[in-house]
């Protein structure tokens, strides 16, 4: 038996992943940061790459590399302080615009955008694709989230 038609190791896929996001930061003015998790921090490699946004002063999307997908998030806003239901239904609706992310409620209420790709289909493409769509959906949808969540503070 050959190892020919076996799918890269996970080994392989980080160093990949590792060569991919620093070859997109370089003369990239919109990443402040790339980094990756130590060796024993977490059970799975974990990078995460900070970007500079506009309406959003910084977006930081996390990867995680599992066994079969590498699973993707970007925290978008903290729980609504109101209109909570108004909030939650918006993201809601902005799920069927998406491609290959959605809206979640993560931890303490808080909005998240996640997504989650088999490893086949991981490449460098594709990898910038991700970054660019959650950057791109934080951007469009923040300002009015963030109107909706708080709408006290900017009367």
């Amino acid at each position: 038996m050959t190892d020919y038609h076996l799918p890269p190791s996970l080994a392989e896929y980080a160093a990949a992943i590792d060569g991919w996001l620093h070859g997109f930061a370089d003369g990239n003015p919109l990443v402040e940061a790339i980094d990756r998790s130590e060796p024993g921090d977490s059970p799975e490699p974990r990078w995460y790459v900070r970007l500079k946004g506009e309406e959003k002063e910084h977006i930081t999307i996390w990867f995680t590399l599992g066994q079969r997908t590498l699973r993707y998030e970007a925290y978008v806003l903290p729980a609504p302080a109101e209109n909570v239901a108004a909030v939650y239904e918006t993201a809601l609706r902005r799920n069927d615009r998406l491609v290959g992310v959605h809206f979640a409620i993560g931890v303490e209420d808080a909005l998240f955008l996640r997504g989650e790709l088999p490893l086949a289909a991981l490449n460098e493409a594709e990898l910038d694709r991700i970054i660019g769509s959650i950057y791109a959906y934080v951007e469009q949808t923040f300002p009015v989230l963030v109107r909706l969540a708080f709408a006290s503070r900017f009367t």
